[in-house]
């Protein structure tokens, strides 16, 4: 009894808290005064930061560009006295509403933000203020749509920056019917109205080369890299010549890149002046419409104009117009490295409709596996789940239910034709491995961003993904990648080699999963007799 009471002493004792004076007092060592908040300069003037979890330092909500008004260029940042907080997100795009919560807030969670036509804002995490760091800018997914710098829980940039030593920055600009409506075939007043939400990209890349260094960045080693939509940005970016100078390496996730023509986009623009009652005389009215009037006519513009061309216009999108936007690499470009990859499920073909259903496909048995493949993909399924246990034999024979093509064939022919349009190495990546939470998660559109971020330590994130030791690792392989091609233009480290994609064959991918590896990895037969179904 006396030895169990002795134990409990000294539990009470070696604990956070202790009972004395009738009173509970914590012993957990706290910093006795608060952290002494950064404050960086600027061509504009000085911003102040906050110190973040991990002890990195954030400047959130950093005006980067000004609008004078609707499809104008952004101008710089007029200067001002003082000292401006840069403690909070800015404004995010102005977006179609949203009525309901995301089916895959389980898996992704979400964040909301005000938005604002004045939406030119982007933050930056950075270890020190001095020192020459390697650059990375993320620009959010969301087609051209929607989305925000600040939407995702996994976007957030401290980790990045404190596990790769580097700078990370999140971007806002204008989307959908502001940002890439183009007015152009309206005259000169409207000329430069085409890919405005690149121009808004432009002007967040000039700020970085004019401000960088102050945060500890190093502006002549900059990476560019987004998501989805984001990749898109980031190819188009590759595409223009304005662009030289801004960045020196790219990565690109999940994208098909399928830019409209001038032709396309001013058909948009005609229909979408003319379902606003308005003339080329009366045009300047569209810079005061109100936004939703004006998203619904642009979105039936997009609709017609897309039956008209025989094509699926379900989105908006950049122009090639031969001047802002080549169809063709500006020379620049060409010495350019760039990743791009994809993940095993993507948008169409991932289980979380299943887990929705509290269907468990890891439970299937041999004949429940057969059954859906069967319903999948008909007389080819046993030639399929063959295909797929021969490249794949660490994953399970019903996994090839929710392999995605579709992605990954446009991912191998721009990667093609990139190599083969200049001098740089392409690399190809596909992410496979496999969330524990609920069962199991197959990777989906986005799922890769949390470990690229290496965010598995954040609550909502963890909740997400289950949080395993082999989540932990995953992202610590993934993130180190991405820091190292970021760094060198190499994206090999240690105990993982990666080589560069061969344009010809189409083969050569490092495969993200729980044993990582880098193989030819010749699927064109698996993605032929998918591409049938």
């Amino acid at each position: 009894m006396k030895q169990l009471l002795g134990v409990c002493v000294i539990l009470v004792l070696t604990g956070s808290s202790v009972f004395a004076s009738g009173g509970l007092q914590r012993t957990t060592a706290y910093p006795a005064t608060a952290p002494i908040m950064p404050i960086a300069n600027t061509q504009a003037g000085q911003l102040k930061g906050f110190v973040d979890h991990n002890g990195v330092l954030a400047f959130n909500g950093i005006q980067y560009a000004v609008v004078s008004e609707r499809y104008a260029k952004p101008q710089p940042v007029p200067a001002w006295q003082g000292v401006k907080p840069a403690q909070v997100y800015g404004a995010i795009p102005l977006i179609p509403e949203q009525k309901t919560v995301g089916a895959d807030e389980f898996a992704w969670p979400h964040r909301y933000g005000i938005q604002a036509e004045e939406c030119q804002f982007l933050n930056v995490w950075t270890p020190s203020l001095s020192g020459k760091r390697a650059v990375m800018i993320f620009i959010h997914g969301g087609s051209f749509n929607n989305g925000s710098a600040q939407e995702a829980v996994a976007y957030e940039g401290g980790n990045l920056a404190q596990f790769g030593d580097v700078v990370v920055i999140t971007v806002n600009h204008r989307l959908n019917v502001l940002g890439y409506l183009n007015l152009s075939s309206f005259g000169d007043k409207y000329k430069d109205s085409a890919n405005l939400g690149q121009y808004d990209l432009l002007a967040a890349l000039q700020w970085v080369k004019d401000n960088i260094a102050n945060f500890g960045g190093d502006p002549s080693n900059v990476t560019i890299f987004g998501q989805s939509g984001g990749c898109r940005k980031v190819q188009s970016l590759m595409h223009m010549p304005e662009a030289q100078g801004y960045f020196s390496k790219a990565i690109g996730h999940s994208s098909i890149y399928n830019p409209i023509s001038q032709a396309q986009a001013d058909r948009i623009a005609q229909l979408t002046v003319q379902n606003l009652g308005l003339t080329a005389a009366t045009l300047d009215q569209i810079k005061t419409t109100e936004y939703r009037t004006l998203l619904a006519a642009g979105e039936k513009a997009l609709a017609d104009a897309g039956r008209e061309f025989g094509i699926s216009l379900n989105g908006w999108n950049v122009t090639i117009d031969e001047k802002t936007l080549l169809s063709s690499y500006p020379e620049f470009a060409k010495a350019i490295p760039f990743i791009q990859g994809t993940v095993m499920g993507e948008a169409a073909h991932n289980n979380l409709a299943f887990i929705a259903q509290n269907i468990n496909k890891n439970n299937w048995t041999g004949a429940e596996t057969d059954r859906y493949l069967g319903e999948r993909f008909g007389s080819d399924a046993a030639a399929i789940k063959a295909e797929w246990e021969k490249l794949f034999p660490e994953k399970k024979s019903q996994d090839v239910y929710f392999y995605d093509i579709d992605r990954r064939n446009n991912t191998l022919n721009f990667l093609a034709d990139k190599a083969q349009s200049g001098t740089a190495p392409v690399y190809n990546y596909l992410f496979n491995f496999e969330a524990p939470a609920n069962g199991g998660i197959t990777p989906f559109h986005c799922s890769e961003l949390a470990y690229v971020f290496h965010n598995m330590n954040l609550r909502e994130i963890t909740k997400a993904t289950g949080g395993t030791a082999e989540v932990f690792k995953m992202q610590d392989v993934i993130a180190q990648a991405w820091i190292n091609f970021a760094k060198t233009g190499n994206p090999s480290q240690p105990g993982l080699e990666w080589k560069p994609f061969d344009p010809v064959s189409k083969t050569g991918t490092l495969v993200f999963d729980t044993n990582s590896r880098f193989a030819p990895l010749d699927d064109a037969n698996l993605r032929k007799l998918m591409g049938t179904r």
